[in-house]
């Protein structure tokens, strides 16, 4: 499982490590584990488990379930499985867990909250045909055993289970921390129109997939309305084989400052931001509010007569068929077209079905390209992608070497531990790459939650969209 209604519900089954409260993704706090130590090189972190929590049968939670569920994910080879790449787990005793990465990786914290890293009951799974063994990507049968019941140690457990219908829960009576409000919760799969009505009509209390548009002028409900963790960026193609014009440099500034940011912020509606650099805005590392680039036709026009390059036209492929957070890529798209048209900028909108357009885009072949990255998990060190060499950083065709500043800033930020260091380390980053390259942050959407008014305590979270044991 890695998708937001897997991680909600897998959260309400399945204790971590460590987790977040509310909606602050910056500070892992205690879950299955009540303190944890990191050596001063970041590649070892050891973790002391609690010893009071049981699983929903009221086995007791040991090391040797946290060693098999990480190896399983590990090796089950399922998306998730690259949280676990590089790292090993060992169990020294019964209630101490080392996890040991093949280099620095201070981001191991923000990781081992992840829904997925949840940890199951071992004897159970191993009953059911689960297996953490090399090879679990064929020989593990426990899938539909815990598509049935849960074997985990959260404040709930599982009922029944069904992808396009509904996911009931069930308070779990055995449940070691603070007891959960609510007795049952049902989880229903219904388009966003049908769950606005349904909170308006009381039939649901809570509705996860509003657009701002949708969530505008209803009454006698809560609405919970924060910056989405996605990020929408624009990228000038940095490899002159597949665009002279898009490589330029004083094009890629005369895009830069072209930029209506606060009229794309105003078009994805009420609860949108402009993201002030690549990382989120409510991550370690990322930049102030207001801080971003900020539209300047007078300097873009500039940058484009250095450029030499005339009144360019150039061809911006984006996604056509999907929506991210209530907003549509075309609807972006037309605007920047609008945009650098007042620069002197012809832009062919490219739209395609996001299977098709994924291809050219992994390929690096975009020459502006407009896309959306959703965190992997809520550490800066997931935006080390964007830099030269790096996944997405290619995919912009910016290769390694390219600005070798930036990247031996990359190199550090990725291994510092120390919290206002990296915070320090990855602002700077950012900073770098709002002065140049091909890559400008654009903005981050609302993520809205709409709640009866009978509900208290609905908080926003970027990785579980809300923690339904804390409601009240």
């Amino acid at each position: 499982m890695f998708e937001p209604t897997g991680l909600l519900i897998d959260h309400a089954l399945y204790d971590t490590l460590l987790t977040f409260k509310g909606g602050d993704v910056k500070t892992p706090v205690p879950d299955l584990a009540e303190s944890y130590t990191a050596s001063k090189d970041g590649t070892t972190f050891t973790f002391k488990l609690r010893q009071d929590a049981v699983f929903s049968d009221g086995s007791p939670v040991t090391s040797a379930d946290v060693v098999f569920s990480l190896q399983r994910v590990a090796n089950i080879k399922g998306n998730p499985s690259f949280l676990m790449a590089g790292i090993t787990v060992s169990a020294p005793d019964a209630h101490t867990v080392v996890l040991t990465s093949k280099t620095p990786n201070p981001a191991i914290p923000y990781i081992v909250p992840n829904s997925a890293l949840g940890i199951v009951n071992s004897k159970a799974v191993k009953a059911a045909g689960g297996t953490d063994a090399a090879g679990a990507d064929t020989a593990d049968k426990a899938e539909n055993a815990l598509n049935s019941a849960s074997a985990g140690s959260g404040p709930y457990t599982l009922t029944s289970y069904s992808t396009t219908s509904q996911v009931v829960l069930t308070a779990n009576p055995k449940y070691w921390g603070t007891k959960p409000k609510y007795e049952k919760i049902v989880i229903r799969n219904v388009q966003a129109n049908v769950q606005k009505l349904d909170v308006l009509k009381n039939a649901a209390q809570i509705a996860v997939d509003l657009s701002p548009a949708q969530a505008q002028g209803v009454s006698n409900v809560q609405v919970v309305s924060g910056a989405s963790p996605n990020v929408f960026f624009l990228f000038s193609n940095n490899n002159s084989a597949v665009s002279k014009v898009t490589s330029n440099k004083d094009f890629q500034e005369a895009v830069r400052y072209g930029i209506d940011y606060d009229g794309l912020v105003k078009l994805a509606g009420t609860g949108a931001v402009q993201a002030a650099g690549i990382i989120p805005s409510t991550f370690v590392g990322s930049l102030a509010e207001g801080s971003g680039v900020k539209r300047d036709v007078d300097r873009a026009k500039a940058a484009l007569a250095r450029s030499g390059l005339g009144n360019p036209t150039v061809t911006l492929s984006y996604p056509s068929d999907i929506q991210v957070n209530g907003l549509n890529f075309g609807d972006l798209a037309s605007r920047v077209q609008q945009n650098l048209k007042d620069v002197g900028i012809t832009v062919m909108l490219a739209g395609q079905s996001v299977s098709t357009a994924l291809d050219a885009y992994r390929a690096g072949k975009n020459q502006l390209g407009l896309w959306e990255w959703g965190p992997d998990f809520p550490d800066p060190s997931d935006y080390l992608n964007f830099l030269p060499g790096q996944l997405v950083g290619l995919r912009a065709g910016w290769a390694k070497g390219a600005d070798p500043a930036l990247e031996a800033l990359g190199t550090k930020a990725g291994t510092t531990l120390d919290t206002a260091a990296r915070t320090t380390l990855y602002q700077q980053i950012q900073t770098s790459m709002n002065q140049s390259g091909p890559i400008m942050p654009l903005l981050q959407p609302a993520q809205i939650l709409v709640a009866a008014n009978s509900v208290k305590n609905v908080q926003s979270n970027a990785l579980w969209l809300v923690n339904l044991s804390e409601l009240q």
